[in-house]
C-alpha cells in the first residue's frame, strides 16, 4: 500500500482509496525505525533482577550449553545468588529521579534526537522507537505498536557497533520471532556493523581527544575495552573479535598515535571456559605494576553506558589499577547521545533507508 492508496482523515490514519464509506480507517503507510540495545531490569529488588537475568541468561545466543545442563544450574543454583550481587551493582548507578537505569534513560534520548533528525529530513513519514532485548520495552510489543501505526517496512537497529553472536544476532533473532507470529509482517531490514563507519570513528575519536583535554596530567596509555566472549566463538566464525582489533587499529590511526599508546582488552568474562583476552581487569593491573601512573579506559562495543562501563570498569576495574599501584584512572563515557554520535547514526540509517524514503 501506498501513501497515494490512502485518504487522509484523521492525523496519522485515513481512508482506502475507493473503499466503502463504512470501511474501518487505516493507519497511513509509515517506514519504521527501531533502535535496539540489551535490556533492563524493572528495578533494582530481587525478583526484578531474577527475571531480567533468567531471561538474559537462558538466551542460547549467551550461554549455548545444553538446557538439561545449564537449566537446573542457573535456576537452582546462579539465581539464588546472582540477582542480589547484580542488584547492589545496579542500585550503585540507578538513574533515582527517573526509577529506571542509565541504559534506559540514555536510550530514549537517543531515540528522542535521532526521531528529531529524521523528521528534518523525512517529516512524518517515518517513524522512530526503541526497545531492549531482555527487559521492557520488549520487542514485541514495540514492533506490534509501530506496525498498528502504519509501519509497513521496517529498519531493525541493533545499536552495537561489532556484530556479535550474544548481541547483534540475537536481537535480530527476537525480531524474527515477532515476525513469525504475525500475520501481516512488514518488510523487514537489519543494519549491520557500523564499527568502520567514519562518523562513528571521528565521533569516537572526538571523545578520546575532549576527555584528554580536561584530564589534569594526559593519560600514558589508553584501553580500548571491549565486552568478552568465549574464544571458542571467534573459531567457530563470529567476527566480533576481528571487528574489535579493527577497531581499535582504526580509532588509533583517526587519532594519530603509536602504537603503543592504545591497547586492546575485555572485559566481563565468566564460566570455566577460555574466552578472548587479555582481561582488562587483570590487564590494567599489569600496567600499573609496569609503572604506568596514569591510564584511560573507553568502551568502543558500547553504544550507551550501563552496568559493564559505568560500575565494572569505573568501579571494579579502576579499583584493580589503583590497588597495583596506579594513581590516575580516567574514564571515556560511552559516546550516549553526543551530537557526533547521533549524526554518525543518523548517516548509518540514512544510508540503510535507501529506496525506502
Amino acid at each position: 500500500m501506498t501513501a497515494s492508496q490512502v485518504e487522509q482523515d484523521q492525523p496519522g490514519q485515513g481512508r482506502l482509496a475507493h473503499a466503502p464509506a463504512d470501511h474501518p480507517p487505516v493507519a497511513r503507510p509509515r517506514v519504521g525505525v527501531l533502535l535496539a540495545n540489551l535490556g533492563t531490569p524493572d528495578a533494582t529488588d530481587y525478583w526484578s533482577m531474577r527475571r531480567y537475568l533468567s531471561e538474559f541468561l537462558s538466551d542460547k545466543r549467551v550461554v549455548d550449553y545444553p538446557s538439561w545442563k545449564w537449566q537446573p544450574l542457573l535456576q537452582l543454583i546462579i539465581l539464588s545468588r546472582r540477582p542480589f550481587r547484580s542488584g547492589a551493582a545496579y542500585r550503585g548507578i540507578w538513574n533515582t529521579e527517573k526509577d529506571e537505569s542509565p541504559l534506559l534513560t540514555i536510550t530514549r534520548e537517543q531515540t528522542r534526537k535521532v526521531a528529531a533528525g529524521l523528521a528534518e529530513r523525512y517529516g512524518d513519514r517515518v517513524m522512530v522507537d526503541f526497545c531492549m532485548r531482555y527487559g521492557n520495552p520488549s520487542t514485541d510489543s514495540v514492533v506490534r505498536r509501530m506496525q498498528a501505526a502504519g509501519c509497513e517496512r521496517l529498519l531493525f537497529f541493533p545499536l552495537y557497533p561489532q556484530y556479535a553472536s550474544p548481541t547483534t544476532a540475537t536481537a535480530n533473532d527476537q525480531v524474527f520471532r515477532t515476525l513469525m507470529r504475525l500475520k501481516w509482517q512488514p518488510a523487514l531490514r537489519t543494519v549491520p556493523a557500523y564499527f568502520e563507519h567514519p562518523d562513528y570513528l571521528e565521533a569516537l575519536a572526538s571523545s578520546v581527544r575532549e576527555a584528554y583535554a580536561a584530564a589534569e596530567s594526559t593519560p600514558e596509555v589508553l584501553v580500548a575495552s571491549y565486552h568478552g566472549v568465549p574464544k571458542r566463538f571467534l573459531r567457530e566464525g563470529d567476527p566480533y573479535h576481528c571487528q574489535c582489533q579493527k577497531t581499535t587499529r582504526l580509532l588509533r590511526e583517526r587519532l594519530g598515535w603509536e602504537e603503543s599508546a592504545i591497547h586492546t582488552a575485555f572485559q566481563s568474562q565468566f564460566g570455566p571456559e577460555e574466552w578472548v583476552g587479555p582481561q582488562t581487569v587483570e590487564y590494567v593491573a599489569e600496567l600499573a605494576r609496569q609503572g604506568k601512573k596514569h591510564i584511560a579506559v573507553i568502551s568502543p562495543a558500547f553504544s550507551a553506558d550501563c552496568v559493564e562501563t559505568l560500575e565494572e570498569i569505573n568501579e571494579e576495574i579502576k579499583e584493580s589499577f589503583l590497588a597495583a599501584g596506579g594513581e590516575r584512572f580516567t574514564y571515556i563515557p560511552c559516546l550516549n547521545d553526543r551530537d557526533d554520535h547521533v549524526r554518525a547514526l543518523l548517516a548509518v540509517i540514512g544510508n540503510e533507508l535507501a529506496g525506502w524514503c
